[in-house]
């Protein structure tokens, strides 16, 4: 006869106890970049609502980004860091492609020795991996996680071009998240559509650069094509993430897009019909877009700025490279 395995088993339900947040030290205005670009302040600021993004000093790494966030969010939680069991780290920007991001920052955070592992979703990262925390927990394979995404996007940008190089910021947010009495994280809508991989990512391979065929690789995108499938298909994706919550715009305190593009944000408010009391995050105007790092930087600025949305119902949706989308309904903290 064989023998039966134990199979592990969790919490019925998990919850965000925390956010945590590190911005690039730098304020870089419009006017920085116009130069190379041809463009001018008021261009940027009608197509992307982007005022100014910050940019960390060039020996400042999206590793030390990520560790003084994930401490904050530590800290503020109450959770001794001996008790955290999984560190998941969502980033494009790691300056290795080994050892992960993840397990240097639970080292920093004195989480040793908890199961790390980096996520490679792009914008829609920090969304996956708040899935995958969930997931782990409810299923007895960690009991409390630390999700971070982080980005030192300045590193991989081109100032001449004229697609995606003045958008983007570095910074990191994280979130601790554990056990709950009540459903904190509903399920998530995610997904990918990998035949439209050439619409926004790297240009060039590391190899091509090591053997000098190309440059050094950076971002680009074909602006309009991005803008469509967001505005149109991120839409649905919103919409299919509130029903799986089982609730109505009107429920919701407070609306968490991936922070692309302000005419984004405001299209999506739009077609979602969210009311007046809805609290929707416009992090980008000041920080611009930090990828995987943007919701929960964002989330962070909106429990900074209006403390009385704690408890409230957030919707937070994250889309990107790949293409890749992540959308799911939480219990703010």
């Amino acid at each position: 006869m064989t023998a039966t395995i134990n199979q592990a088993q969790g919490a019925a339900h998990t919850r965000i106890y925390a956010y945590g947040a590190a911005r690039g030290e730098n304020y870089v205005p419009n006017d920085d970049l116009v130069g190379p670009i041809d463009s001018s302040d008021e261009w940027i600021r009608q197509r992307t609502g982007i005022v100014t993004r910050v940019r960390a000093d060039a020996d400042t790494t999206a590793v030390d980004l990520a560790a003084a966030a994930a401490l904050e969010a530590v800290q503020r939680s109450g959770v001794d860091p001996a008790l955290i069991d999984a560190v998941i780290i969502a980033t494009i920007s790691n300056p290795k492609q080994t050892p992960s991001v993840s397990a240097i920052v639970a080292d920093r955070i004195g989480a040793t020795p908890a199961a790390a592992y980096d996520v490679n979703a792009a914008c829609a990262g920090f969304a996956y991996a708040v899935t995958q925390a969930d997931a782990l927990i409810r299923a007895g394979a960690a009991k409390y996680a630390v999700v971070v995404g982080a980005e030192k996007l300045s590193d991989i940008v081109d100032p001449t071009d004229r697609s995606i190089s003045f958008l983007l910021g570095d910074g990191a947010g994280a979130a601790v998240i554990g056990p709950s009495d009540t459903p904190g994280i509903a399920p998530t809508v995610w997904g990918s559509d990998g035949s439209k991989a050439d619409v926004v990512g790297m240009n060039e391979t590391l190899v091509d650069f090591r053997d000098g065929k190309a440059p050094w690789p950076t971002l680009r995108q074909e602006g309009p094509t991005v803008f469509r499938w967001a505005v149109w298909e991120m839409a649905k994706v919103a919409r299919q993430a509130l029903e799986a919550a089982g609730i109505g715009p009107d429920d919701l305190a407070a609306f968490i897009p991936h922070q692309a593009n302000m005419r984004i944000i405001d299209e999506f408010a739009k077609q979602l019909k969210l009311p007046e009391s809805v609290v929707i995050a416009r992090d980008i105007e000041t920080t611009g877009n930090t990828s995987a790092a943007s919701i929960p930087l964002a989330a962070h600025r909106l429990l900074q700025e209006h403390p009385e949305l704690s408890g409230g119902l957030a919707l937070q949706i994250g889309f990107g490279a790949g293409l890749v989308f992540g959308a799911q309904v939480v219990v703010l903290p």
